[in-house]
């Protein structure tokens, strides 16, 4: 008898340790005070601190003053604890959307102008639909925070996007008071034309579809937009980062390899900018500033 009990034993413990190897494993602890940088982590839901941003010094964005200025009071006023509008910066690419939000962050944490820093969150696009779990984790925190969604937009199949609209404005608690949700897209209205015009196609009321579509954008206050830069301004770019990383070498060479390296991809931006003086760091021999 007492072996049979044994051996029960034996195989319920070999049966727990396999129910416990199948269960998914607990969400790490999220320590909201070790960093001012965190990227949320949906499954299995906590924010993964980052201590070393990839960002550049707010000075070095060029092309974008007015967008620039618009964007670090809007934040400024958020950390402040006033009134403070979501953001959605839209347009061309490579012309500094994410890098000035990053930038921006640090300004304000930089300047001191408030008693606690300000937290930035970067929610991944594929992570949308988790948002209210992300503000129920925030809501209490002693912080302000920044969501941070680069490169967002929508596929003609994904419904995510109505998790968008009710964590930014509606819903029943709404947006919680210390969030504001900024967010990078390469379109105004975040969705695909198509898919705008296949919903006024099929609907009953074809203009009610649209309306749906299209208020994903009115739930941002502030639309900051981006163009292309011109030849001026994409050298005023080349000139910044050499002076930055201290590059001294012959003014007319630098505009002519900038400019050929500016023909060769076909397009004059930010990241082109920046794409050339890594390869100039490069050609030089020379390490680039942290």
């Amino acid at each position: 008898m007492e072996k049979t009990i044994e051996a029960l034993n034996s195989k319920l413990d070999l049966l727990i340790a396999a129910v416990a190897r199948l269960a998914p494993p607990s969400a790490p602890e999220t320590d909201i005070d070790s960093a001012d940088c965190y990227v949320w982590a949906a499954d299995p839901g906590f924010l993964e601190p980052v201590h070393r941003v990839n960002r550049v010094d707010i000075g070095l964005i060029k092309g974008v003053d007015r967008v620039r200025d618009i964007l670090v009071d809007n934040t400024e006023r958020f950390a402040s604890g006033l009134p403070a509008n979501n953001v959605l910066l839209w347009g061309a690419r490579g012309m500094g959307k994410s890098s000035l939000v990053k930038a921006a962050h640090a300004t304000i944490n930089a300047s001191a102008k408030t008693t606690t820093p300000l937290k930035l969150i970067e929610i991944h696009r594929e992570d949308i639909d988790t948002l209210p779990k992300l503000m129920n984790l925030l809501k209490a925190a002693p912080y302000r925070f920044i969501l941070f969604c680069d490169d967002l937009s929508f596929d003609h199949d994904d419904t995510s996007y109505k998790s968008l609209k009710a964590a930014l404005e509606g819903g029943v608690e709404g947006r919680p008071g210390n969030v504001i949700f900024y967010a990078t897209s390469n379109r105004r209205h975040l969705l695909p034309r198509d898919m705008i015009d296949n919903e006024r196609s099929t609907a009953i009321n074809p203009s009610e579809a649209v309306e749906e579509k299209v208020s994903l954008s009115d739930r941002f206050g502030l639309w900051l937009g981006f163009h292309k830069c011109s030849q001026d301004e994409y050298l005023d770019m080349v000139n910044g980062y050499a002076r930055y990383h201290g590059f001294d070498g012959d003014a007319e060479t630098l505009r002519a390899e900038a400019l050929e390296w500016a023909t060769t991809r076909g397009s004059r931006s930010g990241r082109v900018a920046w794409q050339f003086i890594q390869d100039l760091a490069g050609r030089l021999g020379k390490p680039l500033k942290d």
